[in-house]
């Protein structure tokens, strides 16, 4: 039976359309209905494609029974697909994980859409947050094997270490998106990765080689490329104020905001676990014990708003923390007649009232 949501406009193809919005089967029915409704403004549902775990839950380390608890928590902040990231880890912990994942995404609402591989292919160098003990040359072996045991959907990875560009190949091959980060690439090797395959970069200048004025790295290669999405932490730790505003000038419809956030998001400070390394969350940031920033405590809601307060329109936010990211996981996150009703309803003040996935409300505030 179809229901209407009871909103008074709706995104679409970044417009807004005035008028409610009914939902059938699981799909959107129709868009622009009269009489409208009072109840907030219909966006495509957020996709977030790097977390870590929330509400307690760390992915790495998940059993299927805790998906629940991380997607519930999630489905408040407006995420109607969410993709599991991995962080590097000893390679037995990896088969265990995946299993979980694959078990866990049967009928999670939101969506678990997969399982993005943070590693282990990563640059020593610029390791992060990541335990280095845990990393890797490049295996396609390793790779095929991963995807028997669970849903691997991306990977992020150096493409300097050796095999890496042919890797990308495979990975394409495979249907496995793939995102430059963690490297020490200059910049004709980030072209090569771009040209091999890869569609996007990890947290934008977090942990890559830095930039400089004839030496620009993968961050100035991924910005002036029209081809490349660029993921960027907007939780006021991971860059300065106009370091953002040049991210957004430069990759304008190119924006994909990703949390990163890690089990302590929506929990508030203490020390909590990280892939299994002890981290600290304070002042809103999640550090290592040595000052190493080490996910975040971001929601996608929130980093909806940042966008917003830094002067993007609501149609161009709304690419960032919906369109952009489905794109890269082959999904439309458009909302349209016959397209999946996954919904984030937002209020005057772009705060989350009320989620939707796949015609079922799964968050009302």
């Amino acid at each position: 039976m179809a229901y209407r949501l009871g909103v008074q406009a709706a995104l679409v193809d970044n417009e807004l359309i005035a008028g409610d919005v009914s939902v059938q089967g699981g799909l959107i029915e129709s868009i622009g209905l009269a009489p409208a409704g009072t109840g907030g403004i219909a966006l495509p549902g957020f996709i977030d494609l790097q977390v870590n775990g929330f509400a307690g839950v760390d992915f790495i380390g998940a059993e299927p029974g805790d998906y629940v608890v991380a997607a519930e928590a999630m489905a408040a902040t407006g995420v109607t697909g969410f993709v599991a990231n991995f962080v590097s880890s000893n390679l037995e912990d990896y088969g265990r994980a995946l299993a979980a994942a694959g078990a866990a995404a049967t009928g999670l609402r939101p969506r678990l859409l997969g399982v993005h591989m943070e590693g282990p292919f990563l640059s020593p160098t610029w390791a992060g947050a990541h335990d280095r003990d845990n990393l890797r040359d490049p295996d396609a072996g390793l790779v095929d094997g991963w995807m028997e045991q669970g849903p691997v959907v991306m990977m992020t990875l150096a493409p300097e270490l050796p095999g890496a560009i042919e890797l990308i190949h495979h990975l394409r091959e495979r249907g496995v998106g793939v995102s430059v980060g963690h490297t020490d690439a200059d910049a004709a090797t980030a072209h090569a990765a771009f040209d091999a395959g890869a569609a996007s970069m990890t947290h934008v200048f977090n942990a890559h080689r830095r930039f400089s004025p004839r030496d620009p790295g993968p961050a100035a290669v991924a910005l002036s490329r029209d081809d490349v999405a660029v993921m960027v932490i907007l939780d006021g730790q991971h860059l300065a104020p106009d370091t953002e505003a040049m991210v957004l000038a430069a990759a304008g419809d190119r924006v994909v905001a990703v949390t990163d956030a890690m089990a302590a998001a929506g929990l508030g400070e203490g020390t909590h676990k990280l892939g299994g390394r002890q981290v600290e969350v304070m002042g809103g940031a999640v550090r290592l014990p040595d000052g190493t920033l080490a996910g975040s405590v971001l929601s996608l809601d929130r980093a909806l708003r940042v966008l917003l307060d830094r002067g993007m329109p609501l149609e161009a936010s709304a690419v960032a923390v919906a369109h952009r990211p489905a794109r890269l996981l082959g999904l439309p996150g458009v909302l349209a007649p016959g397209m999946p009703a996954d919904i984030a309803v937002v209020d005057d003040g772009y705060s989350v009232s009320r989620t939707i996935v796949l015609g079922k409300e799964v968050f009302a505030g």
